[in-house]
């Protein structure tokens, strides 16, 4: 397999900040996605401060997994970000992208004590994948770091409870169907329970069949691959400044 440039994880990185925008996954100028720089130990996140919709590929920053800027920049990174990537990064070699978010079904989801039922058309493909993490207060404390790398454990689906979403993938179009599912499995169960009627269970038969079918569909080598091309096309039609 090539591995991808610096350039080309830049460029895709941008994109997947204007992709998560354009869904609405953005929050203010919170949140991170962040791509290990091909071949080495630092990583490329958001400059704090920025809105997702501001994303380049110049502006995005390089650090090490110290949260020391290595790049000649003169730009901050968010404390919270530092902490949970960093940490993903150090402990997982095949945890290259990391994206988090507090989208409103995500958050909702993650605050309660169940967290994501395997009852509907996403969530019964993904629900035994997912790992929890307690929520702790805001992560900036380092001595966080290793239960979080704990409580992912091999998974590349992490809830962080009464807090978000956050998927790992290798490479971005991986990280980004990650979210996807994940994101939209949260969004059906929210509306679900907001309808108010009886949920229809899924049978143990049909929630392992799906399961099994998107689990060899995860190892294909193209996994989200024509879907993360489409959404960049769209990207390209309506502002390409991301490529900047």
């Amino acid at each position: 397999m090539t591995h991808p440039t610096e350039r080309e994880t830049r460029v895709q990185l941008a994109g997947l900040y204007r992709v998560f925008a354009r869904l609405g996954w953005d929050e203010l100028i919170y949140n991170h996605i962040s791509a290990r720089v091909p071949g080495t130990d630092h990583f490329l996140i958001n400059e704090y401060g920025l809105h997702y919709s501001e994303i380049t590929a110049s502006n995005l920053v390089k650090i090490d997994l110290d949260g020391n800027v290595v790049d000649d920049r003169d730009a901050a990174v968010n404390p919270a970000g530092f902490v949970i990537h960093s940490a993903i990064h150090a402990a997982r070699a095949d945890a290259h992208w990391v994206a988090h978010t507090h989208t409103t079904a995500g958050s909702a989801v993650a605050c309660l004590a169940d967290g994501l039922r395997g009852d509907n058309f996403y969530s019964c493909v993904v629900s035994h994948r997912i790992a929890y993490h307690d929520f702790e207060g805001i992560t900036v404390r380092p001595d966080e770091k290793p239960r979080l790398v704990e409580h992912l454990g091999d998974s590349d689906f992490l809830i962080l409870r009464n807090h978000g979403l956050l998927t790992c993938g290798k490479d971005a179009a991986t990280c980004f169907a990650n979210h996807w599912i994940l994101q939209r499995a949260c969004e059906i169960q929210v509306a679900t329970d907001a309808a108010g009627g009886e949920v229809i269970p899924i049978t143990a038969d049909a929630r392992g069949a799906s399961a099994a079918a998107v689990d060899a569909m995860m190892q294909f080598q193209g996994y989200g691959a024509l879907e993360f091309a489409a959404m960049l096309r769209r990207e390209r039609r309506l502002d390409s400044s991301f490529e900047d």
